[in-house]
Parts: structure tokens; C-alpha cells; sequence
């Protein structure tokens, strides 16, 4: 894993510029932050390279990718070969994110499949890995909430709703 830096003021400006508009140059991202063009194109090649910003295809709906189900499964992986489990379940496409937690099971798997039949594929290719114990599977009814990192920005930029400075 990259070391990451805790973002700054500007570093959020600059992030939340580039949310209003994504094709924002460095020229203009500097005009319009009044901030050195060098400074900027320093501040977002840093972020790239230390793993702050996420890959671009990340933000990617996979329903424009023909898989609009989203499943959440709790798998239970063999203590004796969890790191083996983990790397199988790795080469599985449509697992898109995947965490160890605490709690009943070792993994939560966020899925995307076409519909639930394909969902039932998946999950019995993750159950046909050795090392994989037994999976819960939990499918999203509505996505009543998109991920988001807006508000955090905006916190770390110091703004409020509006854009507008925090005393």
C-alpha cells in the first residue's frame, strides 16, 4: 500500500475544483484558486503518486457495465489458508470491493452482477475456492445513498455547505 499524506486546504480546493469540473486544466485551476500553475500541477502529481486519489476507473457505475445488482457477502475464509482464499477471491471480476472485518465472518465482498441468477454464479465460484468456508449474501434493494467523500472534503478545505469560508 502507497503512504499517503494527510490532504490540506489546498488540496481539497483543488479536489473540489476539479469535482465542479473534471476537464479543468492546470491553468485554470490555477486562475481560478489563485494559486501558482506549478503549485497545482505539483499538489495533483503528488496525489496520484501517493495513492490519494483513486484510480479513474473507480468511478465507473457498474450498471453501465451491464451489472446493475449490487451484493454484499460476509464470507468465512480457513484461518490456514485465509492469504491463499484472498488471492483466489481477487481473480473473481465481479467482487469490486473487498474488506476483512471483525464479526461472524472474516470478509465483506461488495459484488455487482447482472441479475440473481448471475449473482448465484458468483457466489458459487467464491464457494468452490479452498480455503472458503461458507458466504451470507445480502442484495441492495436501492442505492439510497452513493459512496461519498464530498462533505470530508469540503470539511478539509474549511468550507461549508455553499462554498463559503469557515471562521
Amino acid at each position: 500500500m502507497l503512504s499517503m499524506h494527510l490532504l490540506d486546504s489546498l488540496d481539497a480546493d483543488i479536489l473540489l475544483a476539479l469535482d465542479r469540473d473534471p476537464q479543468a486544466t492546470v491553468l485554470s485551476l490555477s486562475r481560478s484558486l489563485g494559486v501558482a500553475r506549478n503549485t497545482v500541477h505539483a499538489r495533483l502529481r503528488r496525489l496520484l503518486s501517493d495513492g490519494s486519489l483513486a484510480p479513474f476507473s473507480q468511478r465507473v457505475r457498474t450498471g453501465a457495465l451491464g451489472l446493475p445488482l449490487i451484493a454484499f457477502i460476509s464470507i468465512s475464509i480457513s484461518q490456514s489458508s485465509s492469504d491463499e482464499a484472498m488471492a483466489a477471491l481477487r481473480t473473481i471480476p465481479e467482487i469490486i470491493e473487498m474488506h476483512a472485518t471483525t464479526g461472524d465472518a472474516d470478509l465483506l465482498a461488495k459484488v455487482a452482477a447482472k441479475d440473481p441468477a448471475d449473482l448465484h454464479r458468483v457466489t458459487r465460484s467464491m464457494l468452490a475456492i479452498p480455503g472458503v468456508v461458507r458466504t451470507s449474501t445480502a442484495m441492495s434493494l436501492v442505492e439510497v445513498m452513493p459512496a461519498r467523500t464530498l462533505p470530508l472534503l469540503q470539511a478539509a478545505a474549511g468550507k461549508t455547505r455553499g462554498d463559503a469560508r469557515v471562521n
